[in-house]
């Protein structure tokens, strides 16, 4: 990460220099590097992972270093090594040794060190979802792309679940706030996460760790490198992460939300000269785990009819940490790959070249109804992802020229298969019975329908979908600085980018219920009536035949009441449309719908950064991003207004005239419509992002500061929205938040440093007018996004004999937000009185011997702090809202050995 010392002066790979550093900082970095120091860092809170400490303290300390106690460190926010006082960009970072003193036992844990990033774990291992600044996406839903692009030494991780892996030997981690699509192209339009390890070392080096903790939690980690000859270097690290749940189901005693994952992952490092180097890197790993629970938050109305068929569940209890469910929740995550990069060094400039393949295969299931009933048999899903990314760029050296310049391009190649499986229960059949009001209305009803008995609700059926998406995008990108003065530079970038997909999505229903026709039964039944009113039986062709030849007039007005009646709240079966979950599904590419897009988008990026003095500079900065255009592969995918316009066909039983046709429309043309298709959505259109943003950046001896003012919108924000049976993609047309980051890092005394940030934001939905039938969200705050974060933390180093020592603490909050943008369920989960508000309080304290012994014992969530991670309506069960409940305190100790 520190490079050569020239001229008393701390320099970066490419020859420039530092600034604010001078020979005796470089001297002192030196002989911490090389001689194996510890050392001392910092651990933040959520809002201060952005200026490093000092980096040691020597045997015989420079007395003009006595006052440098907060320094800066090196990013790559730019694809080029830059100091973060230098990089004018919105970035924080957290180094190894942060996340090793925070006692990071989880990739969710990752969040309290960096500021404005959040990461939620859904209702499986593999959905896990990255936030910055409020904005992201992906969740519940594997056509959603995310906002939020996850880079792994360079290799972009399409999903979620491709991202999660524990990862040996972290060098560090950036997270770069505001769009980035000029330099990271796909999927980049709201951030970056950045993850970088540590190369393979030419000195023998390594480490091995183990930690023990509440609920079970033993977890090992192991890392060698060193030298084969003088021009290669290997390194092997693998991981093991286990732990019980800390949820029990009240049936059967099992525990969920539990870990169990391990990885391994090796790396050769070729050097053949000073100007080339190559570096391979392949890596595997799995995940195992019964995980991950959704609990009762709200009892809507269904809830007794689940107790009355003997049913069970934990009822607005979530954090007794209990369920009843009738379906293990579990996860099977492979996730494998390989990549080259290889860097040559061309007298002008560098040229690098990224190549990495990826496969990812997730098989998942959990209880629908999270009840002990079996409403649902089945409900799984399971995907199959296959990725090729290739990398090209070409830099110049920055040797403090007038102008520094980078070209370069992306390709990217997705081959995603996707399927689901849900199907009803042995207990569905009762239920819907107790809906009714009525054990033997469905009976009543196949009697009527004129179907057998056991014909509607019947174990086995459901729906079965299957998916497949192939994805080819390239770009092209640029940028330069000109630096006009030696303190003030223009910097310039632009990108165009080439997104096309290629997707079918086929789904089979088996409900027989919701494929019946309820506007021809209603019809039905309702001439029935009125006929039997004049005296005729309407089952009686003898009867009926006669009244109709000799009373065409009146007949006529029978006719269009019965239609009224059948089209209208007074049909006799519309109780039964809310319980037709799965009807009849149109797949594509059809004669209509050829399943393709075509999406380009050219974005920018200008700034201007001046430095006012060596240690404080400002920026001022516009860009955009681009994402494209997201499928919905699931069984809500359906047809748009457009190209279907609904309406069952009626028919008279006695004259066969079609009473009410089917509407004109290009998929009733096609011969595809079928009974009970509604219009939709297929696609989430592409969303593009701007931001506007000024900073301002200090680094002084004692105290190091970042401000950030930015307002950011995101045009035709992509987002799910969940109804009774899965989620409806939608694009809201104009989301914003206008926002201040500030943090600070001050270090009054050798050994002590405090941390605190705050973030402020303003988030708003300036156009949803299209959220959901009637209902207009404009102006609405967006769910999931808190206003206000704050965080304070503490670290003391210092010694015991030759002991050195470490106490730290830090303190995180999140303001309360909202659970779900729609207002009536928002309502209803505020009402509760259930929040989303966090304040946790992480500590630990260490101590390691000189020979590279360690030992520390650590608490997350101290104080126990208890809050909703999440919620969603639930599956079949009108008024009830689930969620989950967030991580109980953990707490244990580590042991460590370096060498």
């Amino acid at each position: 990460m520190y490079h050569s010392k020239l001229g008393g002066a701390m320099m970066l790979s490419d020859g420039r220099e530092i600034m604010g550093t001078n020979r005796s900082l470089a001297q002192q970095l030196k002989a911490t590097l090389f001689a194996g120091t510890a050392l001392p860092v910092l651990l933040l809170g959520l809002a201060t992972p952005a200026i490093a400490q000092d980096r040691g303290t020597p045997d015989q300390e420079d007395p003009a270093l006595a006052s440098q106690r907060v320094s800066d460190i090196v990013v790559t926010a730019n694809k080029r090594e830059e100091t973060l006082q230098d990089t004018p960009i919105a970035v924080s970072v957290v180094e190894a040794q942060e996340i090793e003193r925070a006692e990071i036992q989880d990739l969710l844990d990752l969040q309290t060190l960096v500021p404005s990033l959040a990461i939620r774990q859904g209702q499986t291992s593999g959905n896990t979802n990255f936030f910055i600044r409020g904005f992201g996406n992906g969740q519940n839903a594997i056509g959603l792309e995310p906002s939020v692009g996850v880079f792994i030494d360079g290799v972009y991780r399409s999903r979620s679940a491709a991202a999660i892996s524990d990862l040996p030997n972290l060098e560090r981690v950036e997270v770069l706030r505001g769009p980035q699509s000029t330099l990271f192209g796909k999927n980049a339009s709201v951030g970056v996460i950045s993850v970088t390890t540590r190369k393979p070392s030419f000195e023998r080096g390594g480490h091995i760790e183990s930690s023990f903790g509440n609920y079970g939690l033993h977890r090992f980690e192991g890392y060698v490198t060193g030298p084969v000859t003088n021009t290669v270097a290997v390194a092997l690290g693998g991981s093991l992460n286990r732990r019980g749940g800390y949820v029990e189901d009240l049936g059967t005693g099992d525990r969920y939300n539990e870990r169990d994952r391990w990885g391994i992952r090796g790396e050769i490092l070729w050097q053949p000269s000073v100007d080339v180097s190559f570096r391979l890197i392949g890596d595997y790993d799995r995940i195992d785990e019964n995980c991950c629970i959704l609990t009762n938050l709200v009892e809507g109305p269904t809830g007794a009819s689940i107790r009355a068929l003997g049913g069970r569940f934990v009822s607005q209890d979530p954090f007794s940490y209990n369920v009843s469910y009738d379906i293990v929740p579990s996860n099977r995550i492979k996730n494998y790959g390989a990549s080259l990069q290889g860097d040559i060094d061309v007298g002008f400039g560098t040229l690098t070249s990224i190549t990495a393949y990826r496969r990812n295969d997730v098989n998942s299931q959990f209880d629908a109804d999270a009840t002990s009933l079996r409403l649902f048999s089945t409900n799984t899903a399971q995907s199959e992802i296959e990725t090729f990314t290739q990398e090209v760029r070409l830099q110049s050296n920055g040797t403090g020229k007038l102008v520094d310049w980078m070209i370069g391009g992306f390709y990217f190649d997705e081959r995603l298969k996707s399927g689901n499986d849900l199907f009803y229960g042995v207990d569905y059949r009762r239920y819907l019975g107790a809906l009714l009001n009525n054990p033997t209305q469905v009976t009543t009803f196949e009697v009527f329908a004129g179907v057998p008995t056991g014909t509607f609700a019947a174990p086995g059926q459901g729906i079965s979908e299957r998916s497949n998406q192939g994805n080819t995008a390239w770009s092209i990108f640029g940028n330069i600085d000109l630096h006009l003065t030696d303190r003030l530079t223009a910097t310039f970038g632009i990108s165009h980018i080439e997104d096309r997909k290629d997707v079918s999505v086929t789904a089979l229903s088996t409900d027989a219920l919701a494929a019946t026709n309820l506007d021809q039964l209603g019809y039905t039944a309702t001439l029935r009536t009125l006929l039997a009113q004049r005296g005729i039986n309407l089952q009686n062709p003898a009867s009926v035949g006669p009244f109709v030849a000799a009373n065409p007039a009146i007949y006529a007005q029978v006719q269009q009441q019965a239609l009224a009646t059948a089209l209208g709240s007074a049909n006799p079966f519309n109780a039964l449309r809310a319980l037709q979950f799965f009807p009849p599904f149109v797949s594509f590419p059809n004669a209509v719908e050829d399943g393709r897009s075509r999406d380009n988008s050219t974005d920018f990026t200008a700034r201007l950064a001046y430095k006012l003095t060596d240690q404080l500079s400002v920026y001022a900065s516009y860009a955009t991003g681009f994402k494209a255009s997201s499928w919905n592969l699931s069984r809500q995918s359906k047809p748009t207004s457009a190209i279907l316009v609904p309406g069952n066909p009626v028919v008279d039983p006695v004259t066969r005239q079609v009473l009410r046709a089917t509407p004109p429309s290009p998929i009733t043309s096609a011969g595809l419509y079928s009974t009970n298709l509604t219009p939709g959505t297929r696609i989430a259109s592409p969303e593009d992002a701007e931001v506007y943003e000024l900073g301002i950046k200090g680094t002084f001896n004692s105290f190091a500061f970042t401000a950030t003012v930015f307002n950011q919108t995101l045009k035709n924000f992509q987002t799910t929205v969940f109804t009774q049976n899965g989620f409806v993609f939608a694009n809201a047309a104009k989301q914003s938040t206008f926002g201040v980051e500030v943090d600070f890092r001050w270090s009054p005394l050798d050994g002590l440093f405090f941390t605190g940030g705050a973030t402020f934001l303003d988030p708003v939905y300036d156009s949803f007018p299209n959220f959901g039938p009637g209902i207009d969200i404009s102006g609405q705050q967006p769910q999931g996004v808190a206003k206000t974060q704050f965080t304070l933390g503490s670290n003391y180093n210092f010694s015991i004999g030759n002991l050195d020592a470490f106490v730290r603490a830090d303190w995180q909050h999140i303001g309360n937000s909202p659970f779900l943008d729609d207002p009536n369920e928002a309502a209803t989960i505020a009402a509760a009185g259930y929040s989303r508000e966090q304040n946790l309080v992480n500590m630990s304290v260490g101590i390691k011997t000189a020979r590279g012994f360690g030992v520390s014992l650590w608490a997350r969530n101290l104080f126990d702090d208890q809050y909703i991670v999440f919620a969603s309506p639930a599956l079949a069960q009108a008024g009830t809202i689930n969620g989950a409940p967030n991580q109980p305190r953990t707490f244990g100790v580590t042991l460590r050995r370096s060498f």
